[in-house]
């Protein structure tokens, strides 16, 4: 018999990257205490930082005002040490690198810190819950919670069931994303899930386009924002979201379906290597060294 879902008071954030710290932004906005956990105080401070910019840019728009910025910073605290962080917490959301051994080793290590009634949230993108779950004493206490970025401005948030996750806990996740003002869709664990299932094939194929020479990148970019109204086209999308992690969501998918259609265009795999990983390295699609968008050339090629 699984234990009931907690009242969620109290969150903690494993990484304070550009996800953790959305995620930890968007918990401490709507009043609940956060900890955010990460390796370093150096990576700690960066996160902080960044949400402090994007509570200005809240405030610019209205969203909140001046005097909300202090009350939500103030519903944050950081932690190097795992225990301290999560002992005494009711939902633990992990957004670290996605790498399952990582994951994997992270879970580990909260189920035997965090109080049994503890529910164990993953923001993977692709890995499966009930793999993440298998590490644990607490299966039906596990599920995924996929944040789209950036986590403050977008709605969704897909809800994994493992196959294990309970009624109760999956019942209590959903609640608790529309308590943050978000739309939650519950899916099963399948290899990419629902949104990169779908983004990373269509993704991959506009690289095989780029590679065989069908259009150049802003072609490419073109026809599917004009023709298909997409905001942002799948080339600068895949800068944006980053290169490497493009590739390991697509690694996923094809090793967990067999099915060629997921293998990872090959010029995806040489800019990988070649540490063209998009806006975080300063180049991929297009490039970003000078601090604006400017596009590369007609055509990057695969060799």
């Amino acid at each position: 018999m699984s234990i009931l879902a907690p009242i969620m008071k109290n969150i903690a954030v494993i990484g304070s990257g550009t996800m953790g710290n959305g995620i930890a932004h968007t918990f401490a906005q709507f009043g609940y205490s956060v900890h955010i956990i990460d390796t370093s105080e150096a990576n700690l401070q960066k996160g902080i930082t960044t949400i402090s910019k994007n509570l200005d840019r809240q405030v610019g728009k209205g969203i909140i005002s001046a005097p909300d910025k202090p009350n939500i910073l103030n519903n944050i605290t950081t932690h190097t040490d795992l225990k301290s962080g999560v002992e005494q917490v009711d939902l633990v959301v992990e957004a670290a690198t996605e790498n399952i051994d990582l994951k994997l080793k992270i879970f580990k290590e909260l189920d035997q810190f965090c109080k049994p009634e503890a529910i164990l949230a993953s923001n993977t993108s692709s890995i499966s819950i009930t793999k993440i779950a298998s590490v644990t004493k607490r299966a039906g206490q596990v599920i995924g919670m996929h944040f789209m970025n950036p986590v403050p401005v977008m709605k969704l948030v897909e809800v994994i069931r493992g196959y294990t996750t309970s009624d109760e806990v999956t019942s209590s996740i959903m609640s608790l994303a529309k308590k943050l003002n978000k739309t939650p869709v519950e899916v099963h664990d399948y290899p990419g899930f629902v949104a990169n299932r779908i983004l990373m094939t269509m993704i991959n194929e506009a690289i095989y386009c780029l590679q065989e020479g069908v259009a150049g990148i802003e072609e490419i970019d073109a026809v599917m924002k004009l023709g298909m109204a997409h905001p942002m086209g799948p080339l600068e999308l895949a800068d944006f979201i980053g290169l490497d992690v493009c590739l390991a969501i697509l690694n996923v998918l094809y090793q967990g379906f067999g099915n060629p259609k997921y293998a990872p265009c090959p010029l995806l795999v040489n800019m990988v290597v070649s540490e063209n990983k998009g806006i975080k390295s300063g180049g991929g699609f297009y490039d970003y060294s000078s601090g604006v968008k400017e596009v590369k050339g007609k055509l990057v090629r695969s060799v």
